[in-house]
């Protein structure tokens, strides 16, 4: 059996390499302007709770449009939408270069473009998600939500990186040109597809359209037990156990190092996605999904109560100097937890793209937005009010393990998701 990552989608399907390889550069500009809007806030402001602000403003669009956006996937030609949605954010990226170049420095024009782009995402990206099937067979969805996962995930280690190099050795204007003209590669992808207009309805009739569309959605994920659980697992993991809100005191209190050792040990998760994709070629052709996503939601777990572990075995001692191999075990657990929550990630994405008729599969890749966008802010909320309360290492060992002992009684309760076969893919 294969060990890397399997290739296939991009050989024998020119449609998807095309698109491919348009979002993979489009999504390193994409991390360029996330770095560089938090770098310009705080230099307009020297506020962290300013910066803070952004990721609301990027948050509600999402959540408010995302099913929306996803009920517009389902109506009309997924290229076009995709096209017209794409066209909005470069142009929202060239106003974000503009106001750069000539130093407006408005706080408060930054929040308000950074919500444009966010609800021009809240219907680009289920329109990208659910243009996948109609490009690739099924038996190659895993393979081709790997590479999804690993372009995203290497863009996000680097993009950081060279975004900060660029605002540092320039100016915001130069991070924020440099998305625009890369923006142009996804643009290029989505032009080159060819129609895709929606799909009838089982009845033959024509779909619902607006809020109706939407609760016509809502009512279909409802009745659906598998592709219900896709959603259910997932918040289970991000509510319960996603640590990224205990890293900037992890950074102070615990190993040492400060903002460098929150920046690494964010990139771990990361580096874990992008390992765990390069070695996937023997993942992808696996029947029984369900089992893969419940093994690596527990193992998420664990790695992030292992986390917590090291911490408790350090102690909350504010080090004047990095406890290295306190920093690297740390780096290593959260590493597992970044691969196993990107395994989790692929096969979710797939059980979702391939259960789901293609009618629906817009609706549902905008509730996923939302799923996806929400989690995790709310388990910022659990994990930092156990920290604040108990501490950051028992906070994250109690919500790794209580992440894993949730998972299993979960699936226990719903077998059909356990049992879920990719040859015969039952919603």
């Amino acid at each position: 059996m294969a060990l890397l990552l399997d290739l296939t989608p991009l050989r024998s399907a020119p449609a998807y390499r095309r698109l491919w390889l348009g979002l993979s550069v489009s999504n390193l500009g994409t991390q360029f302007t996330v770095t560089a809007v938090g770098l310009q806030v705080y230099a307009i402001t020297g506020s962290t709770l300013s910066v803070g602000v952004l990721g609301v403003c990027a948050l509600v669009p999402l959540v408010l449009l995302g099913l929306y956006g996803g009920a517009l996937v389902d109506q009309y030609d997924r290229r076009r939408v995709a096209i017209i949605a794409s066209v909005g954010l470069w142009v929202v990226s060239g106003l974000l270069a503009l106001q750069a170049w000539l130093h407006l420095d408005s706080v408060g024009l930054l929040y308000a473009l950074v919500a444009l782009q966010s609800a021009g995402f809240a219907v680009n990206n289920p329109a990208r998600s659910a243009i996948i099937p109609r490009l690739v067979e099924p038996d190659l969805l895993p393979a081709a939500n790997v590479l999804q996962t690993v372009s995203w995930n290497v863009a996000f280690v680097v993009g950081p990186l060279l975004g900060a190099f660029m605002v540092a050795g320039g100016d915001f204007g130069l991070a924020y040109t440099v998305d625009v003209v890369l923006f142009t590669a996804a643009l290029w992808a989505l032009l080159k597809l060819p129609d895709l207009p929606p799909a009838e309805t089982a009845t033959g009739e024509p779909g619902r359209r607006g809020l109706a569309s939407v609760l016509e959605g809502l009512r279909y994920l409802a009745t659906r037990p598998n592709v219900r659980m896709t959603f259910v697992v997932d918040l289970t993991a991000m509510i319960l156990a996603m640590p990224r809100v205990l890293l900037p005191a992890v950074g102070v209190l615990w190993l040492g190092g400060g903002a460098a050792t929150t920046g690494g040990l964010s990139a771990a998760f990361a580096v874990g996605a992008v390992l765990a994709g390069l070695l996937s070629g023997g993942l992808v052709r696996v029947r029984h999904q369900g089992r893969v996503i419940a093994s690596s939601i527990v193992v998420f777990g664990l790695a992030v109560a292992g986390f917590g572990a090291v911490l408790l075995g350090v102690g909350r001692t504010s080090p004047g100097g990095v406890l290295v191999p306190a920093l690297l075990a740390s780096f290593v657990l959260l590493a597992v937890a970044g691969g196993a929550d990107a395994v989790s990630a692929v096969f979710r994405q797939t059980i979702l793209q391939a259960a789901t008729p293609d009618e629906m599969r817009g609706r549902l890749q905008g509730v996923f937005i939302v799923v996806v966008a929400g989690g995790p802010r709310l388990g910022d909320l659990v994990l930092g009010s156990g920290a604040e309360r108990f501490g950051e290492g028992l906070a994250a060992l109690a919500g790794g393990l209580l992440c894993a002992v949730v998972l299993v009684a979960v699936v226990a309760v719903q077998r059909r998701f356990w049992d879920y076969d990719a040859r015969d893919p039952q919603p």
